[in-house]
This record gives C-alpha cells, sequence and structure tokens, in this order.
C-alpha cells in the first residue's frame, strides 16, 4: 500500500531573558521575510533532540545543554501542505546567534513575549501562541 509522507519540521525556542529569539526567513519562496523560529526538517534515522541541535547549530551556531519536549503542532491549515511540527525548548542555550545560513535568514532577533513581531510565518505562528501561553502538548491548525 501506498501511503502519503509529508515532512516532520523540528523546531526550537531558544529563550534569553523572556526574550525570544526569531530570525527572519528567506530563500523559501513561501512566506519570505516572515519571522520564524529556528529549525528545519527531520532526516532519515535521526532523533528529534538531534535534529533540534543540528538545526540550532546550523542556522545559528549556538549550542544548548538540552532540549525538552514542549508540543506537537499537526500543522493541514495550508492544504495541500501538510506539516508535523515537533517543538523543543533549548535547555541553557550558549553562544551568540549569528547568521549561518545567509541563503535563509537574513537575522537573527530577541523578541519580548508582549512584543513580538506581527508577521510571524504561519507555520511557527500556533507554535509560537502555544508556548507564550504556557501550553504544551498536541494541537491541530
Amino acid at each position: 500500500m501506498n501511503r502519503p509522507t509529508f515532512p516532520v519540521g523540528v523546531d526550537v525556542f531558544v529563550v534569553r531573558d523572556r526574550k525570544l529569539l526569531l530570525g527572519t526567513r528567506i530563500g523559501t519562496g513561501y512566506m519570505d521575510h516572515t519571522w520564524g523560529l529556528p529549525g528545519g526538517h527531520l532526516e532519515l534515522q535521526e532523533t528529534m533532540k538531534g535534529c533540534a541541535a543540528r538545526e540550532l547549530m546550523e542556522e545559528t551556531g549556538m549550542m544548548a545543554e538540552d532540549f525538552e519536549f514542549h508540543s506537537v503542532v499537526n500543522d493541514t491549515a495550508r492544504a495541500p501542505a501538510h506539516y508535523v511540527h515537533v517543538n523543543f525548548v533549548a535547555k541553557h542555550p550558549q553562544g551568540e546567534p549569528e547568521v549561518k545560513e545567509p541563503d535563509r535568514c537574513t537575522q537573527w532577533q530577541w523578541f519580548s513575549f508582549d512584543a513580538l513581531p506581527k508577521d510571524i510565518f504561519p507555520g511557527h505562528a500556533k507554535q509560537i501562541e502555544l508556548f507564550i501561553s504556557d501550553k504544551n502538548g498536541f494541537t491541530e491548525t
């Protein structure tokens, strides 16, 4: 039996002094110039925490001691696209964010929870809403 496949995105909440790290996305052709979390696609045979660590390093040059599960968002709102986003919180992030993939992100910036940008990447908006409201678990869009 053939089953449809769809990507699993692993995204990371990096927080310092009650500020969330977001980057300006480019190069995808979809919703360029919106703000998004560090993260990317889970690779075959990769652990989810391993993916979170890899994506954080590849995109920002930062590391963390560990990654704590936060939530899963089953995103079917952008049909025909379908993503499952698995979200982690970086525990004790180290380093300063740098643009490591300039073809995918133009800048990293810290935003206080009460002053987030309005133009957040739609695929990350629900995740950030859950995080800011301190709700974890599972949701669907």
